[in-house]
């Protein structure tokens, strides 16, 4: 890790040279491995804000001089709702613990398969509890595909940028609406070109008709929609989610789409007729996120997913919306052999996370000593986890995500083997995962489809992100103006 300016702008320097506005690249050879882990280490870790913003500027002009940029999925989406392209369901990976380690191992497994229909994402949740920001977020990611020489855009997705009923319904409804409006638009200056909007925690399965029941879910998300389009950067079309139902609860069902998709259609055209709409919909079918979880701490493989339902709900998407499908959620601690069928029944896209963070955590070469100070950690602040029937190895289970963000530092520092093997571990998942998912061979529809955007490059915007200011004198004073 870098401890100041100057050592971190030294050590560019032969690959690059650096201005106050802009970082041109003179000798592609000399970005070697060690500069580009000195990097995320500092994006992540940094003394400062100064110091971490530069680092995440540096990362994204390097990656982007490699034609590593983020992008959004939707024009590929739109192709799959036309029939253009598909027979694969698109993983997006949530990427919680060892977020370097973990997102060099999806992009290993990308490469070996030549794939490019993938995607990173973070929940609005993660963000708090993994202590990643959008702009972290995104430069590790960057760093990560730059590190194993990706080639090709990369799609970051603000995964369930959800409102929290318990706020919505109080005195804090106005803060909670500005909360995530705030959340949208950091998330697309970080390059979060894929949002989920999820509302459906809205749903009030207790009025008379379907189109009540989602009445508050629809014009939320369609409010959310159009506050997207009018904060995305020139040349891009962010690719939008939605969300019929909350992940965990009532099954979906055709009836539902159709309610949702068109309230949605008529709110969002009350915002703008030019406004483009969503690219796809997400729908529960029988999963939960975190799986169902045994009384010994297991997570359940008996689970009963409704791929009737999805199939059906996937069709009409398309036919009837020119959607990409509907979206798989909660998907992760299925057993093998259930992912092959979602690419049969045509789910455009599934989410993946606590199966990794789960991986690291049981894996041999994790640290026990470190392990034990974390469930030691969880045990005294994550009580609201815990459930008045959990036994002690639910609670550990379910709650133990909380714990990866104050240690975030130790968990990047368990040492080079741990690391190698972990990530090895991760590679393999992800490979038989993304095999599963047909998504081999993916990096030739993705770019005949996807447009790359040239969206300009921030240093200034990347030290106020990491909490910092920077002022003209400030740049003098480190050699970084013109």
């Amino acid at each position: 890790m870098f401890d100041s300016i100057k050592q971190l702008t030294d050590a560019v320097k032969p690959a690059a040279t650096i201005l106050s506005d802009r970082l041109s690249v003179t000798n592609h050879a000399a970005i070697t491995n060690e500069m580009v882990d000195a990097l995320a280490s500092t994006a992540a870790f940094g003394a400062d804000a100064d110091i971490r913003g530069t680092a995440r500027w540096i990362i994204r002009s390097l990656a982007a001089a490699k034609g590593i940029r983020p992008a959004s999925i939707h024009d590929l989406y739109m192709a799959m709702g036309r029939g253009d392209v598909g027979g694969f369901t698109v993983p997006a990976i949530n990427v919680r613990a060892m977020a370097y380690d973990t997102a060099r191992a999806v992009i290993r497994s990308a490469s070996r398969l030549n794939a490019g229909a993938f995607i990173f994402e973070i929940a609005r949740s993660e963000i708090g509890y993994t202590e990643q920001r959008p702009h972290e977020y995104a430069a590790i990611v960057l760093a990560a595909a730059l590190r194993e020489g990706h080639q090709g855009p990369i799609f970051i997705q603000g995964d369930h940028v959800q409102t929290n009923a318990k706020k919505y319904n109080s005195p804090d409804r106005d803060k909670e609406l500005e909360t995530i409006r705030a959340l949208i638009k950091e998330e697309i200056a970080a390059g979060f070109y894929n949002i989920d909007i999820d509302t459906s925690t809205l749903v009030d399965l207790s009025k008379a008709t379907l189109d009540e029941q989602q009445e508050v879910n629809v014009s939320l998300a369609a409010d959310f929609a159009a506050f997207i389009r009018r904060n995305e950067p020139p040349g891009v079309t962010v690719s939008i989610g939605g969300e019929i139902g909350e992940v965990g609860g009532k099954n979906s069902d055709v009836h539902e789409l159709h309610a949702y998709m068109t309230g949605f259609n008529r709110k969002l055209k009350e915002h703008g007729s030019a406004f483009i709409g969503l690219s796809k919909i997400s729908v529960q079918t029988g999963t939960a996120h975190g799986g169902f979880v045994n009384a010994d701490g297991s997570v359940r493989k008996d689970v009963a997913i409704d791929l009737k339902t999805l199939e059906e709900l996937s069709r009409v998407a398309r036919e009837d919306y020119r959607l990409a499908g509907a979206v798989q959620h909660g998907a992760s601690t299925l057993p093998p052999d259930a992912f092959d069928a979602f690419p049969r029944v045509g789910a455009c896209e599934i989410h993946l996370a606590t199966d990794f963070q789960n991986m690291v955590y049981e894996h041999p070469q994790f640290p026990a000593d470190l392990k034990a100070e974390m469930y030691a950690w969880t045990r005294e602040h994550a009580v609201e986890e815990r459930k008045p029937k959990d036994t002690d190895e639910q609670f550990i289970y379910k709650a133990r995500k909380k714990a990866i963000g104050p240690f975030k530092k130790r968990m990047w520092s368990v040492g080079e083997a741990a690391a190698r093997a972990i990530g090895q571990s991760l590679e393999e998942r992800f490979t038989f995962l993304m095999r599963q998912l047909k998504i081999e061979g993916t990096a030739a529809a993705v770019a005949t489809f996807v447009v790359v955007p040239q969206v300009p490059l921030d240093r200034d915007a990347e030290i106020v992100a990491a909490g910092g200011k920077i002022t003209a004198a400030e740049k003098k004073a480190e050699g970084l103006a013109d």
